[in-house]
């Protein structure tokens, strides 16, 4: 349950934000939000890789709360910086919700 919760989190919800919020752009708001996902990339820093019951925040540089505060900072500033930042700022809340189920 975990798992689908997570990925539909990380690629179809965000369909649902770009399309209510975003109605006349939703496409390309939607590609940018999954573009954020990018910030996955601190993962291939840490050893190992992958460890199923890490929780990424905190942990990883990308998703630290110095980062995450650098994220809503973004949501101050104009297209597309913005969107990015709800984009990166949804992505920390669905890897937190990750690191509670599996508390």
């Amino acid at each position: 349950m975990q798992l689908i919760l997570h990925y539909f989190l990380h690629l179809v919800f965000p369909v649902v934000i770009a399309w209510v919020f975003f109605k006349k752009d939703w496409v390309r708001v939607y590609l940018l939000l999954l573009a954020t996902m990018l910030v996955d990339v601190d993962h291939l820093f840490a050893t190992p890789i992958y460890q199923a019951d890490r929780c990424s925040i905190g942990f990883h540089i990308l998703h630290s709360y110095v980062a995450i505060v650098f994220y809503f900072a973004l949501l101050f500033l104009r297209k597309p910086l913005s969107i990015i930042g709800i984009g990166l700022l949804f992505h920390m809340l669905t890897d937190w919700i990750d690191c509670l189920m599996m508390e």
